[in-house]
């Protein structure tokens, strides 16, 4: 894996990592567990904001899964006790006093967030599914798909071209019709125990859904509940992937002006 590249090659200056920003009206320390190797974790603080930190070098880090890793352990070790704003991967200030006038200068917007968060906590479910067999099911059972395939095979390639090309059409929007269908009623059976829920791009033929779920803590279990049971109901054509609780990364939008690192 590859190290974070200085920003001098000689002794680069010593700044500050931040992970996330929590409400704290004391001093904190979480132990070494930062990244660049087991860094001391703590706080710095202004009012009763605390910004969770480690010393760096001025560095840019690279997105090794090493220092990801390293990044998401600090948030989800301050998320068992704290109400967290999740800051982007490779955040570097200079200095104390920058974090300080980061905490002071946008003490309202942070505060803000950390109300509408508070005891909220975020979990993703991607669903898949065997799309050859969802093609098959549907050549089984589709009037329409079944006469064309028929036809086709009763008769020369030459001749059944359009004939190739509409069953192409018709599985392609019979597939979109049931993927958006299974999706809908996911998403109904969620809605119930979750706050909110926020859908992101799928990837690859066989992801039908791709979304987060914000959920309060209260409400873990039962939303734990509810996604088995919507496994179980499709565990013959779908399969569930979910994962959590994580900080409530798809649900926080602060857009900072930083100073980059170097």
């Amino acid at each position: 894996m590859s190290n974070p590249i200085p920003a001098t090659a000689d002794a680069p200056e010593v700044g500050k990592y931040v992970y996330c920003v929590i409400r704290i009206d004391r001093t904190r320390e979480f132990g070494g567990i930062g990244i660049g190797g087991g860094q001391r974790v703590y706080t710095i603080r202004h009012a009763d904001l605390a910004a969770v930190v480690s010393d760096t070098p001025i560095v840019i880090y690279d997105p090794t899964r090493e220092n990801v890793l390293a990044h998401e352990f600090v948030n989800e070790t301050v998320m068992k006790e704290h109400t967290l704003i999740p800051m982007s991967f490779g955040t570097v200030f200079r200095s104390e006093e920058d974090v300080t006038e980061l905490l002071r200068s946008t003490y309202q917007a942070f505060s803000d967030v950390l109300d509408k968060m508070q005891d909220k906590i975020e979990f993703g479910l991607k669903v898949l599914w065997d799309r050859e067999k969802v093609v098959a099911n549907l050549e089984r059972e589709n009037d329409e798909i079944r006469r064309l395939k028929d036809e086709i095979s009763r008769h020369s390639a030459s001749s059944t071209y359009f004939a190739r090309m509409q069953l192409g059409r018709l599985i392609e929007s019979a597939l979109e019709e049931m993927s958006q269908r299974y999706v809908a009623d996911i998403h109904e059976q969620l809605k119930t125990v979750a706050v909110a829920s926020r859908s992101n791009k799928v990837i690859g033929d066989r992801m039908i859904m791709n979304a987060a779920f914000l959920v309060e803590r209260a409400q873990e279990a039962p939303f734990d509940e509810k996604v088995k049971e919507a496994s179980r109901q499709y565990e013959d054509i779908l399969t569930f992937k979910y994962s959590g609780p994580w900080p409530p990364y798809n649900f926080v939008n602060i857009k900072l002006k930083l100073e980059k690192a170097g």
